[in-house]
């Protein structure tokens, strides 16, 4: 039996509670949606969560009505991280103070690819190297979907996008992925993990971990868009494991600099598999997805070498 399908059949206890509430306004077959309703399974009650502008904080709060089941926060585009910091400092400074009682509160960041790895990694860098003690998760779905499906530096080699059209001189996409996990890993923080909500109890597990330990922890969530990749809805969850079957997306986690590869396999599957399902995709000529083929399996074999895997 393969690892991938082990992690179908080990038992877990998850709660029924849904602490992010049924009759927000995302998309049919939107991966991020349900990435959230995992990710606050996870997180239970006693938490206060910190949302940038984006496709989660859109469809989760019109008001007068929300999905929060929680103490949520909307803040803008580039600031989650510095709101997350200054809401873990201002708690402890109470508690400090004797104002409040101590409790074990979890603070938690949540933004989009464009959120993180673009607008706002200027505070997110800050608050991983001040060592706040938090958690981010980032819900990549690989561009802004929320405002038009234009690229961020989340966006794969040769994808179309609005502001990365197809032309006769254009692929789409121009540059490759930003690879925003390792930029994580570089500010040597405890935890840092790739999750996948076709991955549900991997996914789970992850965000308990990075709540659990001491410091900053950082969760990179692939979040598939059927509107922006331009795949019917019913797919979300295949194109989330083909992601990681590929090697596009390798699941892993990086505990204190240890790397460990959660899902290896005898044999990945090629890129073209993943791909082929994809609207975004479909101008890509042959010698282009060879192109993105090697660069993924090159890069697949560098994560097994961090992690020790022959």
């Amino acid at each position: 039996m393969e690892k991938e399908d082990e992690e179908l059949f080990v038992p877990r206890l998850v709660t029924t509670e849904e602490n992010f509430a049924s009759g927000h306004r995302a998309c049919i077959g939107c991966g991020e949606a349900l990435a959230v309703r995992h990710v606050c399974k996870a997180l239970g009650k006693n938490v206060i969560i910190v949302t940038a502008t984006g496709c989660i904080e859109i469809y989760s709060s019109l008001l007068p009505q929300t999905s929060w089941r929680v103490a949520w926060i909307h803040t803008l585009f580039e600031n989650v991280g510095a709101v997350v910091s200054g809401i873990e400092s201002a708690y402890k400074a109470r508690v400090r103070k004797g104002k409040i009682p101590a409790k074990e509160v979890k603070f938690v960041g949540f933004a989009g690819d464009g959120g993180t790895s673009d607008i706002g990694i200027q505070a997110l860098s800050g608050a991983m190297e001040r060592m706040h003690n938090f958690l981010y998760c980032c819900f990549d779905n690989e561009a802004y979907m929320n405002t038009g499906i234009q690229r961020s530096s989340s966006t794969p080699y040769g994808a179309w996008t609005t502001t990365a059209p197809v032309g006769k001189k254009s692929i789409g996409q121009m540059t490759w992925k930003k690879n925003m996990p390792e930029i994580a890993v570089a500010h040597n923080i405890p935890y840092v993990a790739t999750a996948c909500p076709s991955y549900p109890f991997d996914l789970m597990d992850k965000v308990k971990k990075g709540v659990a330990i001491e410091g900053p922890a950082y969760v990179h969530i692939l979040s598939v868009c059927p509107t922006g990749w331009r795949c019917p809805p019913n797919l979300s969850i295949e194109l989330g494991r083909l992601a990681v079957e590929t090697g596009v997306f390798p699941l892993y986690e990086v505990i204190n600099g240890e790397y460990r590869l959660n899902f290896d396999f005898p044999e990945l599957k090629p890129v073209r598999e993943y791909m082929k399902k994809q609207g975004r995709f479909r101008h890509l000529t042959e010698d282009v997805i060879e192109r993105i083929q090697a660069r993924v399996a090159e890069e697949y074999l560098k994560l097994k070498e961090k992690a020790g895997v022959k």
